[in-house]
């Protein structure tokens, strides 16, 4: 079901709260996150559209540590199921949606096994990873002539949404937008966004021409600058 440029998916598959996590994140977005975008009465009626006859509990994006979202989103909206939520129970750290309870929400043990949500965002679904080796001008323009443009990253969001597609690369590093300019002195992103947002590696080297950006494949997945005639997989924006 799509639901304000999200769409939720229920997997039956009974996993732990984090193996579901790591589910989603490889084949979605994320866990279904975000749910304060909806008032509690459009959440019913995702939930009962999604899955009228069910009556079991499954893992959502939300855990304890404050409560948050597992893909970062805003934590303002709350559809606790206050007969059978007690906050102080320090073991029971990640959020369930209780389906037989008009999809109110209580919190379990994360290593019980579950069915979960998972959810597709927009942004996610305009990325594409080509996992094809070519120097940052040969990306750009591929991107350029076959989609849109190299990516660019301006917050966490995409941060976190494009390092999950960094993760299925076949080269250490993956080329993004983000190119240095030895005229003016300044790092710029190819889509004319600002470079607001930084997420350099602590040992990162010294500006240089012919410099481009790329993010690491391992984790934490920050940046790092590459001579741009290297050979990496990029990713593009379709629109």
């Amino acid at each position: 079901m799509k639901k304000d440029n999200k769409t939720l998916y229920l997997i039956e598959y009974k996993m732990k709260w984090t193996q579901a996590q790591s589910y989603c994140r490889y084949n979605y977005t994320d866990l279904a996150s975000g749910l304060d975008q909806v008032d509690e009465e459009k959440y019913e009626a995702v939930i009962k559209g999604l899955i009228p006859d069910k009556k079991f509990s499954a893992w959502v994006g939300l855990f304890r540590d404050s409560w948050r979202w597992s893909d970062g989103s805003d934590f303002s909206f709350r559809y606790w199921d206050m007969e059978l939520f007690i906050d102080t129970q320090s073991n029971k750290t990640c959020a369930m949606t209780l389906l037989n309870r008009s999809g109110k929400w209580s919190s379990d043990e994360c290593d019980k096994e579950k069915p979960f949500f998972c959810y597709d965002g927009e942004f996610y679904n305009n990325l594409i990873l080509i996992k094809e080796n070519k120097t940052w001008e040969e990306a750009l323009y591929y991107c350029r002539e076959n989609y849109n443009d190299l990516v660019s990253i301006t917050n966490s969001h995409d941060q976190n949404w494009i390092q999950e597609k960094v993760k299925q690369a076949n080269s250490p590093y993956v080329w993004l937008g983000l190119r240095y300019t030895c005229t003016l002195g300044f790092w710029f992103w190819v889509t004319d966004e600002v470079v607001e947002y930084k997420n350099w590696a602590s040992d990162v080297t010294a500006d240089d021409c012919d410099m481009s950006g790329a993010m690491n494949r391992g984790s934490p997945h920050k940046w790092s600058k590459q001579a741009d005639n290297k050979m990496f997989n990029f990713i593009c924006s379709k629109k």
